[in-house]
């Protein structure tokens, strides 16, 4: 029997499970990805995984999950469920469960990655201070590590879910069609993979651009635009990259970034040369007489899909 710590990246796609050895925060034994909407709730998922590793001893454990956590307590975003830490422990026969969002989590898994696993955006000037991070994917989420002048401390915000801000006339028309349908918009209505399909079916719609009468799915839009497939998935990945870059530039001021800004999520990683090509830098430097400070601040993208769940390790890791 070995003893080993659990970690796990909760997310509206997948949840991602993984068995560390004791005092290891890289490299895990095992894991497994589930489909989360096809269980009605964590335990049944940890419960299988487990069963899997019967003579493996966990002796901690946390989770990486999108959405807020107030007093050990989630309702997951974009999940239909609410997951508590005191119960998680009991079912699992611990004396502590840690639960933190999923963007704190890939903030803690900055520090376990290798240099080859980032994508340099923009160099900037490498400085000591608070560094940033943004990640569209299912959903939108924005987190940020404060620097006490000899280490970084992560910490959550729900900010992808403050009202989106538009700049250019086509952004002031976007928002007006997502308003009729949303009432509140968000960033995350339109940085993220909804957003994808949100943004071309408001270029169709309009009759902006032509495409398919129903936006097909994130994904196809990202491989068309891509291939230079269709006018509309080319012009929506061009709009969703310029606004990313707006906020992505406006949480770094925000957050006084001056340590660097990360894009996490699985959408950039698929885009990289695309986000250096269509305009996310100038719209992450174009805040006026700020830009000159946000062109120093270096811009790099999380290549290492697994982030979330080496932060998730690493906190698991603290309460060995």
């Amino acid at each position: 029997m070995g003893k080993v710590v659990l970690a796990g990246d909760i997310g509206g796609t997948k949840t991602h499970l993984a068995l560390f050895p004791e005092g290891e925060r890289r490299k895990w034994i095992v894991d497994q990805k589930f489909p989360s909407s096809n269980y009605p709730n964590l335990i049944d998922i940890v419960k299988e995984f487990l069963a899997t590793r019967p003579d493996d001893q966990v002796i901690a454990s946390c989770f990486g999950i999108a959405g807020p956590v107030q007093g050990g307590v989630v309702h997951a975003t974009n999940l239909p469920w609410v997951i508590d830490a005191v119960s998680l422990a009991k079912e699992m026969g611990l004396t502590k469960v840690s639960l933190i969002n999923d963007l704190e989590a890939n903030a803690y898994g900055i520090g376990a990655l290798e240099e080859e696993e980032l994508f340099v955006l923009n160099p900037g000037v490498e400085k000591e201070g608070n560094r940033a991070l943004i990640s569209a994917g299912t959903g939108l989420g924005e987190a940020a590590l404060y620097y006490d002048g000899e280490k970084h401390y992560p910490f959550p915000s729900e900010g992808g879910h403050a009202t989106f801000a538009p700049e250019e006339e086509i952004e002031i028309d976007l928002l007006r069609y997502l308003k009729k349908k949303y009432g509140h918009v968000s960033f995350e209505r339109i940085v993220s993979g909804m957003g994808l399909a949100n943004i071309y079916q408001f270029l169709v719609d309009e009759k902006i651009e032509k495409g398919e009468a129903k936006a097909p799915d994130p994904q196809v839009i990202t491989e068309k635009a891509l291939k230079n497939g269709c006018a509309a998935s080319i012009r929506t990945v061009e709009l969703f990259i310029q606004i990313y870059g707006a906020e992505a530039g406006n949480w770094a001021l925000k957050m006084l970034a001056l340590g660097g800004v990360y894009l996490g999520g699985g959408i950039a990683p698929k885009m990289v040369h695309l986000l250096k090509e269509k305009g996310f830098m100038k719209r992450f430097t174009g805040k006026g007489r700020f830009g000159p400070l946000l062109i120093d601040i270096p811009v790099r993208v999380i290549l290492n899909e697994n982030t979330a769940l080496l932060g998730a390790a690493t906190v698991a890791g603290q309460n060995e």
